[in-house]
């Protein structure tokens, strides 16, 4: 982290320097707006701090130069007492905040802070639009934090190497973007073809994997190719394939010791060459060991293992990941990009957020249409005690919101969310219908 001091006084220089260095920032200090000129670049990443009054040129002047080389570029003014009508026209004119004399350290802390965390939301967003204006269908992996710049690091090393990949997370971490990162990282040229295991019913698997001719089955009227076939020479993406049927498993296995298919009604064998990447939120291990899933399918596809952190594990990225899913929303509905205040943004990095990413990227597209009835998605909370509310509607309220929690974390997926929930799929719809939940929603 850096930061530019602009400080004629030089014993304030000098305490004001040590405050920084101390909070972590290295510190280019001038006695001068004309000497500080110099290091002022619209790639800068870190912040300015000066004051108002300084000899020659002011720290007036000096915010106009930095408006015109980069408006986002945050300039903190420190001012007198008497000038703090002055320092309320520089934030007019562009300054993020100001100080007033004499200031405290964690006062000086504080706003140095909020506005590198700015400073770096801008330039991360800015990158991201570079890389998606360069290459529009490559997903990003949003965020700095320790968790995702491991993350990068692995994807960066994985993707050349062609080995086949497991994927664990949570429903809704981003296992499908991930994948789609290492696909795009790597030198297949073929399709990426993505397979929800969870979603086919048994009695299509097979077809809709392996293809048949004409006449293998009632209904086959026409030779059709499988999603196996369709990905040679490209990625075979296997979602939540701890739900693919056991005798399915098999099947898998052998073509991928064998590199080779058969077409449902076939005889022919078909040379393939994919690279499967399988995720799962289950243990696999564990589903093997119970006897639900084939140790040796395990074995095969888990060469190399990513695990990919929940949203809690990687709170720091939530400001970053709000600024994307809502700029990228409001550009698709042809909206203005809504603003927060600090405290809303310590409310959501707070919040459990128990669908992870896509729960947050579903709340950011509310926020931009203006349909979120609360600041913040808090934590579900117990019906309070004084309430005005019945208790039959209180009880009817709590359970409402735990559905519809529970709704955004599967993605609206209803199967799922009352196999999670522990109720049968028509108790669920029914309660959807009472709620008036369902519109909009997967079923």
């Amino acid at each position: 982290m850096q930061a530019i001091l602009v400080e004629d006084e030089a014993p304030l220089r000098l305490a004001t320097t040590q405050t920084l260095e101390l909070g972590g920032f290295t510190v280019h200090a001038y006695a001068s707006a004309e000497q500080a000129q110099g290091a002022l670049d619209a790639a800068f990443d870190g912040v300015i701090v000066s004051d108002v009054r300084l000899p020659g040129r002011s720290g007036l002047d000096l915010l106009a130069q930095v408006v015109a080389l980069d408006a986002e570029l945050p300039m903190i003014m420190v001012t007198g007492h008497g000038d703090v009508a002055m320092a309320v026209g520089a934030m007019r004119a562009g300054a993020y905040d100001f100080i007033e004399k004499p200031f405290g350290a964690e006062r000086l802390m504080d706003a140095v802070r909020r506005a590198q965390e700015r400073r770096s939301l801008v330039l991360e967003n800015r990158r991201l639009k570079t890389a998606w204006a360069l290459h529009p269908d490559t997903p990003q992996l949003v965020g700095r934090s320790d968790a995702i710049e491991r993350l990068k690091v692995l994807v960066r090393n994985i993707a050349p190497a062609g080995v086949d990949i497991l994927i664990h997370g949570q429903t809704g971490t981003g296992k499908e973007v991930v994948a789609r990162l290492i696909h795009a990282a790597s030198a297949r040229k073929g399709n990426f073809v993505a397979i929800n295991c969870g979603a086919l019913p048994e009695s299509v698997f097979e077809s809709e994997m392996f293809g048949h001719e004409a006449g293998a089955f009632t209904g086959a009227h026409k030779r059709r190719i499988g999603k196996l076939e369709y990905a040679n020479g490209g990625t075979l993406f296997l979602d939540e394939i701890e739900s693919m049927p056991m005798a399915l498993q098999v099947k898998l296995l052998r073509v991928l010791q064998e590199r080779q298919l058969e077409r449902l009604g076939g005889n022919e064998a078909i040379a393939v060459n994919f690279r499967i990447i399988a995720a799962s939120k289950a243990d696999l291990l564990e589903l093997s060991n119970e006897g639900r899933f084939r140790e040796d399918l395990y074995y095969r596809i888990g060469v190399a293992t990513i695990d990919l952190p929940r949203l809690n594990e990687r709170r720091d990225d939530i400001a970053l990941l709000m600024a994307h899913f809502t700029q990228d929303a409001a550009q698709r509905y042809g909206r203005a990009a809504p603003q927060w205040s600090s405290e809303q943004m310590s409310q959501w990095q707070a919040a459990e957020w128990p669908g992870n990413v896509r729960e947050l990227r579903n709340f950011a597209e509310r926020l931009v249409l203006g349909i979120v009835a609360t600041p913040a998605p808090a934590s579900v909370a117990a019906p309070l005690a004084g309430s005005a509310l019945s208790l039959p509607q209180q009880l009817d309220a709590y359970e409402r919101e735990l559905i519809s929690r529970k709704l955004d974390a599967v993605d609206g997926n209803v199967a799922t969310a009352a196999d999670q929930l522990g109720v049968p799929r028509k108790t669920l719809y029914d309660k959807l219908k009472k709620y008036q939940l369902a519109p909009g929603r997967k079923m």
